[in-house]
């Protein structure tokens, strides 16, 4: 009876200890959390990173490589979700050579100029891309898709999956927008980097409407950025589109997703609009006088002597893309 009753203690020790290695592994994410994370998420990503890292970009048009890809350099079987969140805090704070895991993106793409976001918001993208699976880019290599370094078991494990996009009239007019935003916003942003805001104005003058005519010919679309507070004259908006500019104002004032409008004429032609928002950068040469400096007031003055487009905040709408292509 002694020993049965030892056996039976030495049973309930281990059962016990299974139970708290189980409640120890169990997932700790509610599934409220989950749509949480994926909406807000998901809305960041498009936000800040699908500028350079759309996954829609061709491959020669590509300026970064997708999330996909970097999700897949970043995340084993092995890292946690805390490993990742700091390792992706501590790229974007400072991005180099030195603690990159993409050397071949590095060597093909240059580093990400630095951007001033906030730890709140890259916390989410990174639970983010932890937990849920990213688009895949038209032919991704066949090893990326077998998972190779990839959490392939956390993302199939996962409640809510991503459903692969499929190339409505909205999705296409939105590739367009954003592959032509991709390209300018690249040059955009290397230059600032490598020769400042005033460098900046001068590519803005000279080059933007030659690399958005490129962009156009590339799509065989027209492609047209304008404004109701234009810097240039020529990018005015006209009297429907002013409506659509009020439109995506009063949706993003009221906190709603903000969706692309599409029209359809009678010979199959595809009207697109969609908002161009303002972020960080932006505020260099179209925020407030406190935050415009004195130098680029001047410049911008002489360089366009009718200029409309300061005062204003982040995340205000600075204008829209209308594009028009055929179905």
């Amino acid at each position: 009876m002694k020993y049965l009753v030892i056996i039976l203690f030495i049973i309930g020790m281990v059962g016990c200890k299974d139970a708290k290695d189980v409640k120890a592994t169990a997932p700790t994410i509610s599934l409220v959390e989950q749509i949480d994370i994926q909406n807000n998420g998901k809305e960041l990503v498009q936000k800040h990173c699908n500028l350079c890292h759309n996954p829609n970009a061709s491959a020669q048009n590509r300026i970064a490589p997708p999330m996909i890809a970097i999700k897949e350099h970043y995340i084993s079987d092995d890292t946690t979700e805390e490993e990742f969140t700091n390792a992706l805090l501590n790229w974007v704070k400072k991005p180099s050579k030195e603690i990159s895991r993409m050397p071949g993106a590095v060597r093909r793409f240059g580093l990400m100029p630095f951007q001033p976001y906030k730890e709140e918001d890259i916390r989410t993208i990174a639970s983010y891309i932890y937990n849920f699976e990213m688009e895949e880019p038209e032919r991704f290599n066949e090893n990326h898709k077998k998972g190779n370094g990839m959490r392939s078991k956390n993302s199939q494990n996962s409640t809510i999956q991503e459903k692969k996009s499929q190339k409505s009239v909205e999705e296409i007019g939105l590739a367009y927008a954003l592959s032509t935003k991709q390209i300018l916003g690249q040059n955009l942003m290397s230059t600032i980097q490598k020769k400042g805001t005033l460098a900046a104005l001068e590519f803005c003058n000279i080059k933007a409407y030659p690399l958005t005519d490129s962009m156009a010919v590339v799509h065989n679309a027209k492609i047209k950025r304008v404004s109701d507070q234009p810097r240039n004259p020529k990018n005015s908006a006209n009297s429907k589109e002013l409506i659509y500019i009020n439109s995506f104002k009063q949706d993003l004032e009221k906190g709603l997703t903000v969706e692309p409008i599409v029209e359809k004429n009678n010979s199959g032609e595809i009207a697109f609009y969609y908002p161009i928002i303002t972020n960080t950068m932006c505020l260099q040469c179209h925020g407030t006088k406190n935050e415009v400096t004195p130098e680029t007031l001047v410049k911008i003055k002489n360089l366009y002597p009718k200029d409309k487009a300061l005062g204003y905040s982040t995340n205000e709408v600075r204008g829209i893309w209308s594009i028009s292509f055929k179905e």
